[in-house]
Formats: C-alpha cells, structure tokens, sequence
C-alpha cells in the first residue's frame, strides 16, 4: 500500500513522501493517525503542487542551515559537570544539556535533532550529530571537563 506522508515520521520517510507501507500499518494507524493518506492520483497531484510551490522555501531553510553550520564551526564548546574522585561523571551528558551549552553560545538547536553515537559518560573531547536541515547535518566536537 503506498501513502503519502504528512509530516515527518521517524524511520519511515519526510512530509509528502511517498512510501510504501504494509497495508494494516497505512488503514490501522497512519491514516487513522493524520500521519498520512492514502497515495491516489488525486493526492499526489496535490501534493506534488504543494511541493513545486514550497520548493523555494525549502532551499531557503537549507540555506539557513548550511549558515548555522558555518556558525557551529567557529564555535567552541565545553560542558562542565561534576565528577567524582575517580574522574568519572555522575550520570551522564544528555542532549538537552549540549543544546544548553549551544544557546549560551547563542545558537538555538532543538535537543530533538541532537544525537550521540554511545552515551557520554567519561570527561575529553566527543561529538555530536545535529541534524539541522533533512540534508543538512553537521557534526559537532566539544570538550567535556570537571566542575
């Protein structure tokens, strides 16, 4: 059963794409949901207008993006967290705390879009993936030190 999706949905694709979907999946939940509808001639006619007509505000948001990274590249960013005798930090660093470090560097990332490949739970130099556009990633190296 194809769809057509109306909002970005995680591991299954972007708004107004058009996937392929087990058929129980699209009737029980995404459609039921307003996640998505079904992919008929009509609906794609629609939506592919809707696409040729936000197409150039698409490419302006990439644009800003590609902008942010270029700002994130000049940055330098370090975390500070207390730690016990041993070194060892006590929990660990999340997402929202590195979107904190961002803002007080007066960059403003949503927590959502920040990922890490392992939990970061030892003091040094790590990174971060920020997706800031759907094209757009960038990675990002900041330093996590003692209090």
């Amino acid at each position: 059963m194809e769809v057509i999706l109306k909002q970005d949905f995680a591991g299954l694709g972007y708004k107004n794409d058009i996937v392929k979907v087990k058929p129980g999946y699209g009737r029980n939940y995404l459609i039921p949901q307003g996640f998505a509808v079904v992919a008929n001639q009509a609906n794609k006619r629609v939506t592919l207008e809707n696409v040729r007509q936000a197409a150039h505000k698409v490419a302006k948001q990439k644009e800003e993006a590609q902008v942010l990274s270029e700002q994130l590249d000049q940055l330098a960013i370090a975390i500070k967290v207390k730690t016990g005798g041993s070194g060892k930090i006590f929990g660990s660093i999340t997402a929202t705390q590195l979107a904190d470090a961002l803002k007080a560097q007066g960059v403003i990332v949503d927590r959502k879009h920040i990922s890490f490949s392992q939990a970061i739970k030892e003091l040094g130099m790590h990174e971060a993936t920020i997706m800031l556009h759907k094209d757009v990633t960038y990675t990002l190296s900041f330093s996590v030190a003692s209090a």
